[in-house]
């Protein structure tokens, strides 16, 4: 492997490397897990300036240009991934300080603070609020109708807002003989550099990518601009927002056999306070077997599995664990 470059003692106690470019940091760490060049009993972190064949959820992909942060983290793990994990990092990252420091600008600009995106995204939506209109509470639409009524339906001619997105969150569980062994956190996210998205890179997403340039020079139309931290520091915030994450899921781990929430409880009270989606209306497209199902409702939280609420307008509340996300107006 090539030699470790460090940018500080804390990420040299983390056994970082740093390379110009990789094809994936995710995949490369999990090679290095799995062919067993890394110990797989100790937390590992690679970052690179670009990747050539960056990974999304999903199989989409991840476009990688320089002056972005590319890492993943490698940590042991002793029980099973759930769907909370990628929430509660989501928030730890929330919460690091230049995450924190342009929050604080943009609320008191009257704008819309960065937030956590069920399930797996930081950003933002420009508009606070939306409306949900008189539409059907549920619809499948399979592929055959899709040109026909479905076009004319209220469901195809609901407007939709694009999320603002500064960054992704990729989990992949890395197994040993058959066993789970630990699990790579790959994190991108827009520094300097936001990509253009195209109908084809966006894949059908209602989405933009931003970066925290864009950000930072959006507040400037009203303050003198911040600098923002350089990518050694943005390694280290993030490094250390993982590692505080990877803590409060084994809390969570460790706590649910005792009968005792005192831990899911603390993070379900400070997701509330980050979450992107609360009190907007939502387009969730889900595929079962090859046909769309579609349901319209008022995003209201997740649950205790890190499940996402609807509140439909029959007062019934959906559980989804899975789901294209469309803010509609």
């Amino acid at each position: 492997m090539p030699p470790l470059t460090s940018f500080s003692p804390y990420l040299s106690e983390l056994n970082h490397r740093h390379v110009a470019s990789s094809a994936s940091t995710n995949s490369e760490l999990i090679e290095a897990l799995q062919n067993g060049s890394l110990d797989v009993a100790t937390v590992h972190v690679l970052t690179a300036e670009t990747q050539s064949a960056g990974r999304g959820q999903h199989g989409r992909s991840w476009q990688s240009p320089r002056g972005n942060v590319y890492l993943s983290l490698y940590h042991p793990v002793h029980m099973p991934i759930s769907g909370l994990l990628s929430l509660i990092i989501g928030l730890e990252l929330a919460k690091m300080p230049v995450i924190q420091t342009l929050n604080e600008q943009l609320q008191a600009q009257g704008l819309t603070p960065i937030g956590v995106k069920w399930a797996n995204d930081l950003g933002f939506y420009q508009q606070a609020q939306s409306q949900c209109k008189e539409l059907p509470k549920e619809q499948s639409i399979t592929d055959s109708s899709v040109l026909g009524s479905a076009l004319n339906s209220d469901v195809a001619n609901q407007r939709t807002l694009p999320f603002n997105k500064l960054s992704g969150i990729l989990i992949e569980p890395v197994t040993k003989a058959g066993r789970l062994v630990g699990v790579v956190l790959g994190i991108g996210l827009n520094v300097q550099a936001a990509p253009k998205l195209t109908t084809q890179t966006s894949e059908g997403m209602s989405y933009q990518a931003i970066s925290l340039q864009d950000i930072n020079e959006m507040l400037s139309l009203e303050t003198q601009p911040a600098s923002l931290p350089d990518l050694p520091v943005l390694y280290q915030q993030m490094s250390k927002a993982l590692i505080a994450a990877m803590i409060r899921f084994e809390h969570l781990g460790i706590e649910q056999p005792t009968g005792h929430t005192y831990y899911l409880n603390s993070f379900l009270e400070q997701f509330a306070t980050m979450d992107a989606l609360s009190g907007l209306c939502l387009r969730v497209t889900q595929d079962y077997n090859n046909e769309e199902k579609v349901i319209t409702g008022i995003a209201c939280g997740v649950d205790t599995h890190g499940c996402l609420q609807l509140r439909q307008d029959s007062g019934k509340i959906s559980t989804l664990f899975t789901g294209r996300i469309d803010v509609i107006y």
